[in-house]
């Protein structure tokens, strides 16, 4: 058995015997404290990026539908109704909502100086059901019964600060005109102002009415699509997919998944590299094995050949000193995970790092720590460590008996 072997035995009293000499004592540390580091590294970025991810997926899920239907030619969506309660009747679909986009510019009243904004017209009690709605609603709001009035407007709340407005000021919107050049133009009172934690949602987007919003850009009862709530929206692609195929190919059905596509991609990716370029510290950490080992095995010449006289075989000896190299680097692990994940809870509990808004899509540092990320880690740093100990075991192998006694 592996625990019960004499060589683990006798590598395991080198270590110790170790502690008498002071530069094997250190070079021993220096091992063992590189690999904790590299693995500490390791763990913290993989628990700070996954955090990214997820605080941006729900941030993105807060104010996007798990999937868009909208019409191939882009045309408008007279028919929705119909198509919203045939959609119902698919189990994963949870909850349905009409919307309409379309561009405008938005001004103060008063003020001469506007801003694009992308208009979007809900039903605001429908469209609650699908991204909770009101829990991004500022306290001050004006809306009542759950509907926002004809005369209404909600804007995210970066868009209000940008052009000096708040909470029961009104504002012009302009909308683009499809008979003519002279643009429409409404008043509107703020009777809400939202926070996504989404910077560029909340710089640029503006909710009103579904009806007015149908009278502003000439929809004539139609809509732009519908936005679906799904039951698992991880699967989102494959639920967008079945609605399509089901639907007909005159209809186009996009998931939230697809919409972020390049941003969650370039994520990915970026974790993936962090991924490697921190491993390489757990590699040079491994060069410290090396030579650890290969200095233990110069100091136990003499025993390596007393060893040998005594019956052992040069793969006995071998095991020796690789499990001295496995013992280094499975203690450096350990405490590298333990040490990493210590202090990615301390991170995220007390969240010591503030991030800049307008700049980062979070407000401060994210941390998720992610199981399958640490054993991911642990088996890594095991599997180089381990590589790093069969070297000095062979050199070690190659060692004559005779030779080991008569150089002491």
């Amino acid at each position: 058995m592996f625990f019960n072997s004499v060589e683990l035995f006798i590598a395991y009293r080198y270590i110790k015997a170790r502690k008498k000499g002071f530069f094997a004592f250190l070079t021993t540390v220096i091992a063992i404290g590189g690999t904790t580091l590299g693995v500490c590294a390791l763990v913290i970025t993989l628990a700070v990026m996954s955090g990214f991810q997820q605080d941006i997926r729900t941030k993105i899920l807060g104010i996007q539908p798990h999937i868009y239907l909208s019409r191939v030619d882009g045309v408008v969506f007279d028919n929705y109704k119909t198509i919203s309660d045939k959609i119902l009747n698919f189990n994963y679909v949870k909850a349905t909502a009409p919307y309409i986009f379309g561009q405008s510019i938005i001004k103060k009243q008063g003020y001469t100086q506007g801003t694009g904004a992308l208009i979007k017209g809900i039903d605001f009690n429908l469209e609650n059901k699908l991204m909770d709605l009101k829990s991004k609603i500022n306290k001050d709001s004006i809306i009542l019964d759950n509907k926002i009035s004809d005369s209404g407007i909600v804007l995210g709340n970066e868009l209000a600060n940008s052009i000096h407005a708040q909470v029961g000021d009104y504002v012009i919107v302009m909308f683009p005109s499809q008979i003519g050049t002279i643009p429409k133009m409404k008043k509107f009172k703020i009777e809400a102002v939202f926070h996504s934690g989404m910077y560029e949602y909340d710089n640029t987007l503006a909710y009103i009415d579904l009806k007015v919003a149908d009278d502003m850009f000439s929809y004539d009862g139609g809509v732009s699509g519908i936005a679906i709530k799904t039951a698992n929206f991880d699967r989102a692609i494959n639920y967008a997919q079945d609605l399509q195929s089901n639907l007909g190919y005159s209809y186009k059905a996009k998931s939230w998944i697809e919409m972020n596509k390049n941003l969650f991609s370039a994520l990915k990716l970026e974790k993936i590299m962090m991924f490697i370029i921190l491993a390489l510290i757990i590699i040079v950490a491994a060069f410290n094995i090396i030579s650890n080992i290969l200095l233990l095995s110069v100091e136990k010449t003499k025993e390596i050949g007393i060893l040998s006289t005594m019956g052992f075989s040069k793969l006995s000896i071998s095991k020796i000193f690789f499990y001295e190299g496995t013992i280094v680097g499975t203690t450096g692990t350990v405490l590298g995970l333990f040490l990493g994940i210590f202090i990615s809870y301390g991170l995220k509990t007390f969240e010591i790092f503030k991030l800049p808004k307008g700049i980062y899509y979070v407000d401060r540092l994210p941390v998720m720590i992610i199981p399958t990320d640490i054993c991911l880690v642990a088996i890594c740093a095991f599997f180089i460590t381990v590589i790093a100990g069969l070297y000095p075991a062979y050199q070690v192998s190659k060692l004559e008996p005779l030779e080991a006694i008569r150089y002491n």
